[in-house]
Order: C-alpha cells, then sequence, then structure tokens
C-alpha cells in the first residue's frame, strides 16, 4: 500500500495525516470530470405513497421477520422477481418504515435486479461507474480500516455512498453473490434507534447541530485506491440542525 497518495503525508510519530488541508489529495486539483455539475429536479412521488399501509398484498405472499427494535426485517418465502406492482411499492413502504429489508435465496440476475429498482423512479450513478447501471464490489484483501487511519477522514468506516447529492438516491439494493461463512463488514444502524438510546441532555445538544456533506471522501478515496476518476465534479451542501422527525 506505499503506492497510495494519503501514505505521503503521515506522520511518523502519530499515525495520523500531518495536514487536513481541503487539496491533501494533489490529484484532485488536476482532474477534469467528464460529467457536468448535477441539478436539482424534482422527482415523481416516491412509491412508497402509493401502497397500502396494512401492506396486504405484499405480507399475503411473504413472511415477515422483524430482526430488531428499530431496525431490519426478514421476509421469507418470497422472490423479488415475482413481485407485482403493487407489492412492490408496499415493499418500498416497508423498507422506509424498518430501514432495511432482507431477503435470501433470489433468482435476481443483475439485469432482473435493474428493472425491478427502475420501478421505484430513476437509477442513481455512484461518482465511480462508468457506462453501466450498476456498481460492481468486489471481494479484497487489503484492510480498508487500516488504511484509512491514514487519511484525513480516520473514521470512514462509517458512511453514506452518496449523501452529498443534491438528489440522494431513495432507496439503494445490495444483492451478495458470494459471502464468507461467517463475519462481514457490512452493517446498517438505525439512527432514529441510535437517537432514542441518547440520554436527554446529549438529545439537546445533536439537535442544535448542523451537518455539511461532502464529496471529497469519494474523490480520496476512487482517485487513491480505486486509481480511476469521479465522473463528475465535487459537491457539499448543509443540512438544518439535526432536529429529530417525529
Amino acid at each position: 500500500m506505499a503506492y497510495l497518495e494519503s501514505r505521503k503525508h503521515v506522520s511518523p510519530d502519530s499515525g495520523y495525516p500531518v495536514t487536513l488541508h481541503p487539496n491533501f489529495n494533489a490529484k484532485i486539483n488536476s482532474w477534469t470530470p467528464p460529467d457536468p455539475p448535477r441539478e436539482e429536479v424534482t422527482p415523481p412521488k416516491d412509491r412508497a405513497l402509493f401502497a397500502d399501509p396494512s401492506k396486504r398484498a405484499l405480507f399475503s405472499i411473504a413472511d415477515p421477520i422483524d430482526l430488531t427494535e428499530s431496525i431490519g426485517t426478514l421476509l421469507e418465502n418470497v422472490q423479488l422477481s415475482q413481485l407485482s406492482p403493487q407489492q412492490l411499492d408496499e415493499l418500498a413502504l416497508l423498507v422506509a418504515e424498518r430501514g432495511v429489508v432482507f431477503f435470501r435465496d433470489q433468482d435476481l440476475t443483475t439485469e432482473g435486479q435493474c428493472r425491478l429498482f427502475e420501478h421505484y423512479g430513476t437509477l442513481d450513478t455512484h461518482p465511480a461507474q462508468k457506462d453501466v447501471k450498476h456498481v460492481v464490489i468486489k471481494g479484497s484483501q487489503e484492510d480498508h480500516r487500516e488504511i484509512a487511519k491514514y487519511t484525513p477522514w480516520p473514521q470512514g468506516d462509517w458512511h453514506a455512498d452518496t449523501s452529498f447529492e443534491i438528489n440522494p438516491p431513495s432507496y439503494s439494493m445490495l444483492r451478495m453473490e458470494e459471502h464468507p461463512i461467517v463475519d462481514g463488514d457490512t452493517a446498517w444502524i438505525s439512527q432514529y434507534g441510535t437517537f432514542d438510546a441518547l440520554s436527554p441532555a446529549l438529545q439537546r445538544f445533536v439537535e442544535t447541530l448542523h451537518a455539511a456533506y461532502t464529496s471529497r471522501l469519494q474523490y480520496d478515496t476512487i482517485l487513491d485506491l480505486w486509481n480511476v476518476g469521479p465522473n463528475r465534479p465535487q459537491s457539499t451542501h448543509t443540512t438544518p440542525p439535526c432536529a429529530r422527525t417525529p
């Protein structure tokens, strides 16, 4: 990993970067993205808003099992490829309510997955995608958590891939074709459940905060680790105070 740009800016004493300058990676200044900046659009009405709140059609063919109190539901005895438009709308509502929904032993192909997700609207493109409708996540023997501690974002383990977008995607779908028997490095966490677990004093403090979303993390990783260039310019925006949604 000595080839990484991030390794060239590390203090030998602390093991952390010697600078947190926005242009930490010099490749960013010289990169010219092929796509123009994205413009804000008004998307169609979310498909979850068309769903029956009881999800009668979906639950008539699938058995739901809630995995935790605040997040995660497993749907058994169902194939995503066989869901009707009404059942897909109800699935969107279930995802909105439970955060993440799991399915086992699916017969979906990559093409079928893209067609299914087009039901929910325009497919988003990751900044690293090149002329495809999907991102392929390949296995790696490198310890990316160990790499991350040598960068300006040492807490990069927890992130949302495209939260900085002017129109971030509503839903994402991850299909695993091969995975280890045990363990893994992907976790889903409910921010609502996490907030509810905080003390009242800490909740009041969190509600005063603002968040700044930037694609610089994407730029550093795509340029440095993946050795390809992002499709579009960097973007940054801020959110209102992190007030709890009822």
